[in-house]
């Protein structure tokens, strides 16, 4: 049962994580933590690279949610082969997504790499849905299968 919750965390956490990369690109705050990883000042940076921070932060959140969504999938007896791939998908999805960050701020703001990066986020985001749907499908599966 814990999985469909996991699944259901990633997909929220992912989606405030889309929400504040959109608010940092139209607000052109993309190179305001022009460091990568770290923004200057070390892990608590200050006031001015808060926003940039955050985002990172919640990027590295939603990349150990998604894998420990996978492994969730792959070590769950009831889960199927839809889940797996999905989760599996989204997990090199989001392996892709920090990588592109990073050269995104590595070569200042790239228009074709920030594009790809939006691109790759929204085919990530329909990923961690899927995977969500599938495992409350499990859920539902497992319930009449024991009553």
């Amino acid at each position: 049962m814990a999985i469909q919750y996991l699944a259901l965390t990633t997909l929220i956490v992912l989606y405030s994580l889309m929400f504040i990369g959109g608010y940092i690109s139209a607000a052109g705050l993309g190179l305001t933590c022009p460091e990568w990883p770290l923004c200057p000042n070390g892990v608590m940076p200050s006031e001015e690279y808060l926003i940039e921070w955050i985002h990172r932060t919640i990027a590295a959140t939603t990349g150990v949610l998604v894998i420990s969504t996978m492994v969730a999938s792959l070590i769950n007896k009831n889960s199927n082969i839809k889940i797996k791939i999905t989760s599996s998908l989204a997990t090199a999805l989001v392996i892709t997504q920090i990588t592109l960050g990073a050269l995104v701020i590595d070569t200042k703001l790239h228009a074709v790499l920030v594009a790809i990066h939006l691109g790759i986020g929204i085919w990530l985001f329909a990923m961690v849905l899927l995977t969500v749907i599938f495992a409350f499908r499990i859920s539902k599966i497992s319930l009449k299968s024991t009553v």
